[in-house]
């Protein structure tokens, strides 16, 4: 597994709003040149800390970046995020600046995800390329990724954990806001990517990309690896898969297809947690019924606010 790590780094401006540190464009040079040194210093760092730094690059917010590590078994991997997290909060630090990981920094915006990338092996054997089903999945790959699809709305309850995580969970913005999947579907919520050129095949990975940092890494893996596994023994299989943005089809094409909107607050998210026996077996009742207390506790808080309130009190908590 390994997530891909995205932050906004800036300030608050004098109105309380977000302030970014550059002005370079979307997934260009400019903002790299901008921030070069704060780029150069945090690649070192990380690297100094034995991570495999795979880019670190602009992405589509104003003053948003972000960076991917090599995968590495569950654990590890939620290790790094919090690794990368806290040296990049050091970095921003460090250059006069400040680093938010909240799911939206600026309310209207694209916000910050943590998209989990995972692949599935046996015996050196990717799981996800080496059978003779659709792109190449064997059956247990195929079943493991159907089970995570069916639960995915219980997923998002443990994955989207903040009030503010729905202002991201929005259609086309590439925060995966429609249960379904497909092939290098980039506004899927799980995507099946196949590997390009000499890594057709052995690259095969999936992305869930519902998801966002101000979840606790550690459940996160757990509840996928739970829900995948549970679907070994059900033998599912994906259905149809979606190749454009589901917002863009009619609804009766999602219909069709079985398409359905992802919860679109936490109150619901947290309900179809409460009532997912598989996660509920994982979790166990002890941190099951603190987890749902707390995302209770926290949905009653922010109740009435609104976009902007929910913003402004979440940017600098996560």
């Amino acid at each position: 597994m390994g997530f891909e790590v995205e932050w906004a780094v800036g300030s608050e401006d004098e109105d309380g709003g977000f302030l970014p540190a550059c002005h370079g464009p979307a997934y260009g040079m400019g903002r790299l040149v901008e921030l070069s040194d704060y780029v150069a210093d945090l690649h070192d760092a990380l690297t100094a800390e034995g991570l495999t730094v795979l880019q670190i690059h602009p992405e589509y917010a104003p003053g948003q970046f972000e960076c991917s590590v090599a995968p590495a078994h569950p654990v590890a991997a939620a290790d790094a995020v919090v690794l990368v997290r806290e040296t990049i909060r050091a970095l921003s630090l460090a250059h006069g600046m400040r680093s938010s990981f909240a799911p939206v920094v600026s309310a209207g915006g694209v916000g910050n995800g943590a998209h989990l990338h995972l692949s599935l092996c046996r015996n050196g054997r990717n799981l996800f390329s080496s059978g003779d089903g659709r792109y190449g999945l064997t059956g247990e790959g195929e079943s493991f990724l159907s089970a995570v699809l069916a639960h995915l709305p219980a997923l998002v309850g443990v994955g989207a954990p903040s009030p503010a995580s729905y202002l991201r969970l929005v259609p086309s913005h590439w925060a995966g806001a429609y249960q379904c999947w497909g092939r290098e579907n980039r506004e899927a919520a799980l995507r099946l990517i196949s590997g390009a050129g000499v890594e057709q095949g052995q690259a095969a990975n999936a992305e869930v990309k519902c998801l966002d940092l101000a979840a606790n890494p550690y459940l996160v893996v757990g509840a996928v690896l739970a829900l995948g596994l549970s679907g070994f023994s059900e033998g599912g299989r994906l259905p149809e898969e979606v190749s454009v943005d589901p917002a863009l089809l009619s609804d009766d094409e999602r219909d069709r297809l079985g398409v359905a909107r992802l919860p679109s607050n936490p109150l619901v998210a947290i309900e179809h947690l409460a009532g997912c026996q598989v996660l509920a077996t994982a979790m166990g009742p002890v941190l099951l019924d603190a987890f749902l207390a707390v995302r209770r506790a926290e949905q009653a808080r922010f109740a009435e606010a609104s976009d902007s309130d929910i913003v402004a009190a979440t940017r600098w908590r996560y």
